[in-house]
């Protein structure tokens, strides 16, 4: 397999490993949901590499689909790469635009892109896989790069979407389409839950009934095949007597005692005037649909200039996004992609595209799909959020009538807040609160999905892992911290051992290390310097 060798990737290569887990700070004011939870959709604002580290511990292994639309390199996107490698070329390059005249500019956007798509790798599911847009200018670099990290024999397609509706005067060869390049976490597994495209209306128009068939509308195929079988070369009579055998280097699709079965079906069609040559009958309720393919017209999922209507519709006004995406174009991925219940996933999410996709489709089919959406920009709340909550809620001057009467849902907003580092509880400032440390913990500990709905601070609980049940004592406040210990008292109100060890994160313990083994307690202690805050 061809490796890709570009500047900073010796930095790179692991830093995704380095990148610290941080707060998801709720923002009640901003969602629109009775609850802010995790376990909502999700619009998180704030430097998507942080994010989606800080996603790990609630959704490692749960997302089925990822679609993402990163800056295409163009040297007209103004994108700045901003992440703090400890390294002092890469340190040369922070908080500058990459235009045009860069000669580094491809470096700079493979430095980005690595530790992203492996965080991102992280997230998903078994049977899931990722969908990212992408045009010439990096489509050629982002194919190798997915084939290190997600295995060239993960490769599912390189889709090609027809994005205008006529060709670009100002350049040699007006391009047309853009591509979305997809790769499976396992490629078996994928292929197994990849699902076929409802008929299009031109497709089932095709269906018809001229001989008022009982079963309703078909289509009628071949019933010759390819090659020579012996007992597959019989005469077929039609119903007013032409007889008629195979053409030469064909024989027909089946043997004679099947085409009798479906000629005994109804399943036969010889023509309006029953004298023509035989063809099998297909009805339009046995279809579940066609097989996707990798060219997808604008007349199938919508085109650039349609997107920005979109979202003309909904505002009133255009946007600054040149090219967003048509949610059309995003509801065909997530239908070949998803399940009803799946959780999708977009961390470069502009102007929410995504949402509104994933809402149309539920609205359609009646799923309960879910969507992660992370933006680093300051639009996230006036944009992002701004079009799911009209999405949502209803646009009264929408053609659509969906989108006039809404499509319903709700959406939990999140900032990005401090790095969780356990010397933040050594100098007593800027301490997690209760859950944030909790979800640090439980993942740190177990490699294993924290699910906040199981979370007892009363008790102390937080979780329950393959190995441990799991506990922790702390509160965000120093003076209360001095005062906490595990005691003999707290750990009998841990309950009699079940089977599973008991791990349990304190300050400090007051229970020596026979009393803990006989009670199948493994004790782990947070960092005793708070204790130097003591009288």
């Amino acid at each position: 397999m061809a490796n890709l060798n570009f500047k900073g990737k010796p930095f790179v290569q692991n830093y995704h490993l380095t990148v610290k887990y941080h707060e998801l700070v709720p923002q009640k004011s901003k969602s629109l949901t009775d609850k802010v939870r995790l376990t909502d959709n999700l619009i998180i604002h704030g430097d998507n590499l942080k994010a989606l580290k800080a996603l790990l511990p609630t959704y490692a292994g749960k997302v089925k689909c990822i679609y993402i639309d990163p800056p295409y390199n163009t040297g007209n996107e103004k994108w700045i790469y901003n992440d703090n490698v400890n390294s002092p070329m890469m340190q040369e390059w922070l908080g500058k635009v990459v235009d045009r005249e860069d000669l580094t500019r491809h470096d700079k956007w493979l430095c980005m892109m690595m530790p992203r798509l492996k965080l991102l790798r992280e997230l998903l599911r078994s049977d899931g896989a990722v969908f990212i847009s992408m045009d010439d200018n990096e489509q050629h670099t982002l194919r190798i790069l997915l084939d290190e990290i997600f295995g060239e024999e993960n490769f599912v397609a390189n889709i090609m979407w027809q994005k205008r509706t006529s060709p670009d005067s100002r350049v040699v060869l007006g391009a047309g389409h853009d591509f979305i390049v997809s790769y499976a976490k396992n490629i078996t597994l994928f292929r197994e839950t990849l699902n076929k495209l409802a008929l299009t209306d031109e497709q089932e128009a095709q269906f018809k009934n001229p001989d008022n068939d009982p079963k309703g509308p078909w289509v009628s195929s071949d019933f010759t095949a390819q090659g020579y079988r012996p007992n597959q070369m019989y005469t077929i009579v039609t119903p007013i007597g032409k007889k008629y055998t195979p053409p030469e280097g064909r024989c027909w699709k089946n043997i004679e005692s099947v085409y009798k079965k479906l000629l005994a079906e109804g399943r036969m069609w010889f023509g309006n005037d029953g004298n023509g040559i035989p063809r099998r009958k297909t009805y339009l309720n046995e279809r579940e649909g066609s097989v996707p393919w990798t060219w997808w017209t604008n007349k199938e999922v919508g085109h650039n200039q349609e997107a920005k209507k979109e979202i003309i519709d909904i505002f009133g006004k255009s946007t600054a996004f040149e090219t967003p995406k048509p949610s059309k174009l995003l509801m065909r991925i997530f239908k070949i992609a998803s399940e009803s219940d799946s959780i999708i996933l977009d961390s470069f999410a502009g102007s929410g595209a995504t949402a509104q996709a994933v809402l149309a489709l539920n609205k359609e089919d009646g799923g309960n799909r879910k969507f992660i959406l992370v933006e680093c920009e300051e639009y996230a709340d006036k944009i992002t959020a701004e079009r799911i909550r009209h999405i949502i809620k209803g646009i009264p001057e929408a053609k659509d009538e969906n989108l006039k009467n809404g499509l319903g849902g709700s959406f939990s907003y999140f900032e990005l807040g401090r790095p969780i580092e356990m010397e933040r509880i050594l100098d007593g400032k800027h301490m997690p609160v209760y859950e944030d440390l909790a979800r640090y913990l439980f993942y740190t500990a177990t490699g294993e999905e924290f699910d906040e709905k199981h979370v007892d601070e009363k008790k102390g609980f937080i979780g329950e892992s393959q190995g441990y049940k799991i506990y922790l004592f702390y509160q965000p406040e120093i003076e209360v911290l001095k005062r906490t210990a595990l005691t003999l008292d707290r750990a009998k109100g841990l309950g009699k051992y079940n089977g599973k060890r008991r791990l349990v994160f304190a300050p400090t313990k007051f229970m020596d290390q026979d009393m803990l083994d006989e009670m199948r307690i493994d004790f782990a202690q947070l960092p005793f310097e708070i204790y130097k805050f003591a009288d």
